[in-house]
């Protein structure tokens, strides 16, 4: 695996995980396609597996792997590139994977084994698109940037929390204002870019400031409860009453009442509560069809010379 020369603007203590001495396991279970007819790109790529150092209270793959004792958040297993590689070949032109989709693939570690830049290069190659969603500012460093294909990458940066202080009690991820410039800096260079606010915790959120950062896209996702999560500062679980799929949820009009708050010129909304989907298919998302909301770009026609 290719390791990334270190930028000297790098935080310390990413310098810090990125040179400790980690026993690397492979991941192997990084390429899943779920069964889900609401989501529009079910197929995920996942370079790291199995654990997150950003360690998130909130996060549904901790407590899905946890309880199986399959979640190292300080050493996370990682991808083999070349099986990778085999993957990435056998899909169509103008297929779009999620990266990100289970662990993510901008934590730290990357800077050491470089198995996500790798895996950018490959999907350019192809002409394979890939929806990357991160809680970390690397995607904005500039060999990230150079590498990505702006036809191709689209990217949801998730905040939860603008008060660091506050986000250092339930995650590890760096802070908020560190990933509010790189969704700037990612767009401002043109790339298909929004802020994810996910989960979108009124409690936890400064709507006035979020609403005046300048940020163009968002995408939301509400919060779900189970018994397995921590608990979050400052929060009333009890108006999470309405229960599905084995979470608690927000009612429909509870949702529709936070989500009135969030000033972002274009807004689109994640659901997993079936009727909850529908109200935001039929009433609230610019694209019915595709909730992530990308801008896809219009192939151009290929002249036959008539």
């Amino acid at each position: 695996m290719a390791q990334i020369v270190q930028a000297t603007h790098e935080p310390e203590s990413v310098i810090a995980l990125t040179q400790t001495q980690l026993e690397t396991v492979e991941y192997k279970s990084f390429f899943k396609t779920i069964d889900n007819p609401r989501c529009k790109y079910p197929t995920r790529l996942d370079t790291y597996g199995c654990g997150c150092v950003f360690d998130c209270g909130y996060c549904y793959a901790k407590w899905q792997l946890g309880f199986r004792k399959h979640w190292y958040p300080l050493n996370p297993k990682v991808a083999d590139i070349e099986k990778i590689r085999k993957k990435i070949e056998k899909l169509p032109p103008g297929f779009i994977v999620r990266l990100g989709g289970m662990t993510d693939c901008f934590q730290p570690l990357e800077l050491k084994t470089g198995v996500t830049l790798e895996t950018i290069e490959l999907l350019n190659k192809h002409r394979i698109g890939y929806l990357i969603v991160t809680k970390s500012p690397l995607i904005a460093y500039p060999y990230f940037i150079k590498a990505m294909d702006r036809e191709l990458a689209h990217i949801q940066v998730s905040v939860t929390c603008l008060n660091s202080e506050m986000a250092k009690t339930y995650e590890g991820a760096r802070p908020a204002e560190e990933r509010i410039k790189a969704v700037l800096t990612l767009q401002k260079q043109g790339f298909d870019v929004a802020i994810r606010l996910s989960p979108l915790i009124e409690e936890l959120m400064d709507f006035d400031t979020i609403n005046s950062l300048g940020i163009d896209r968002c995408i939301v996702e509400f919060l779900r409860i189970n018994g397995m999560q921590m608990k979050l500062p400052a929060m009333d679980y009890s108006k999470y009453t309405l229960y599905y799929g084995n979470c608690r949820h927000l009612p429909l009009d509870e949702k529709i009442r936070i989500l009135s708050k969030v000033k972002i010129p274009t807004i689109s909304v994640c659901e997993k509560v079936p009727e909850h989907y529908d109200y935001w298919q039929q009433n609230f998302n610019p694209n019915p069809a595709d909730c992530c909301n990308l801008r896809i770009p219009i192939p151009t026609a290929v002249s036959n010379g008539a």
